[in-house]
């Protein structure tokens, strides 16, 4: 399935350096701080992002912008190190690109990862957070404009953005791994500055139990491709309006890379199984 003429140009520039990309492959986009997802592949084979037509340039921090292909045991996924966010002054439409090519080289399953700051008191810094439904607060949506009617609806329908059988998987995962893995609301704030106490109460009242700079944008976008989504979510810090704590960039990271080790031993177990 290509998107638009950009988007194919994309992908057979991957297909010329990898072959043709087996069918039941999943996608795979890692978060901040969670490019150690990589070493899960078997026979990894990789592209720098920056080889590929059009593909935009990530600048985050610990995004490395690569695409890699490989196998976990016998399930074929191709991996995207290399978000894109809006904070960096990327469109919409650019920060969902990497899904866009990941549907046109045939993924039609879809696996993000992100850092999120807990919202819920309870979540602890460091655990896992399935994530069931998003509030997008960025202002933002790779939808505007006029719509491919190739690729989807003008109106998707987003009453399950998070696929339910998915869900189910991981959730069931994670009890056999025992692995507590939290359920939760993500709120997509557009950043790059962390959320004030008051920001914080604002979002806890709007129902999210964690917030992140990404995910939201290409789930709409996956979403009106048709891929089945599910998100999961480092917790890499409590945002608790009353006693808030000063978070740095380095924080985060350092904290992804603690749970990082849960979240390779969930995804291991998972992705055999869609």
């Amino acid at each position: 399935m290509y998107y638009n003429d950009d988007v194919k140009r994309a992908a057979e520039a991957v297909g010329s350096r990898f072959g043709s990309i087996p069918a039941q492959a999943v996608g795979l986009v890692s978060g901040t701080g969670l490019g150690g997802i990589a070493s899960l592949l078997a026979e990894r084979r990789e592209m720098a992002t920056a080889d590929i037509p059009g593909f935009p340039r990530s600048t985050a921090p610990s995004h490395a912008g690569v695409l890699a292909l490989g196998h976990i045991q016998s399930r074929p996924v191709v991996l995207l190190s290399g978000r894109l966010h809006l904070y960096e002054g990327h469109s919409p439409r650019d920060v969902a690109y990497g899904v866009r090519l990941l549907a046109g080289l045939g993924v039609k399953t879809l696996i993000l990862t992100n850092a999120a700051g807990a919202l819920d008191p309870h979540f602890p810094a460091g655990g896992l957070m399935r994530v069931t439904d998003h509030i997008n607060l960025t202002g933002r949506n790779p939808l505007l404009g006029p719509n491919e009617d190739g690729a989807g609806p003008r109106f998707p329908d987003m009453s399950r953005a998070y696929s339910p059988r998915l869900g189910a998987l991981a959730d069931a995962a994670a009890l056999k791994l025992g692995l507590r893995l939290e359920r939760g609301v993500y709120a997509g704030v557009l950043g790059p500055s962390l959320e004030t106490p008051a920001e914080t109460r604002m979002l806890r009242l709007l129902g999210a139990d964690a917030v992140g700079m990404s995910t939201v944008t290409e789930v709409i976008a996956a979403r009106h491709l048709g891929l089945d989504v599910l998100a999961l979510s480092c917790l890499t810090n409590l945002n608790l309006p009353d006693c808030m704590a000063e978070t740095t960039l380095e924080a985060v990271i350092a904290t992804a890379k603690q749970a990082e080790g849960d979240l390779t031993r969930l995804l291991t177990s998972v992705i055999p199984e869609f």
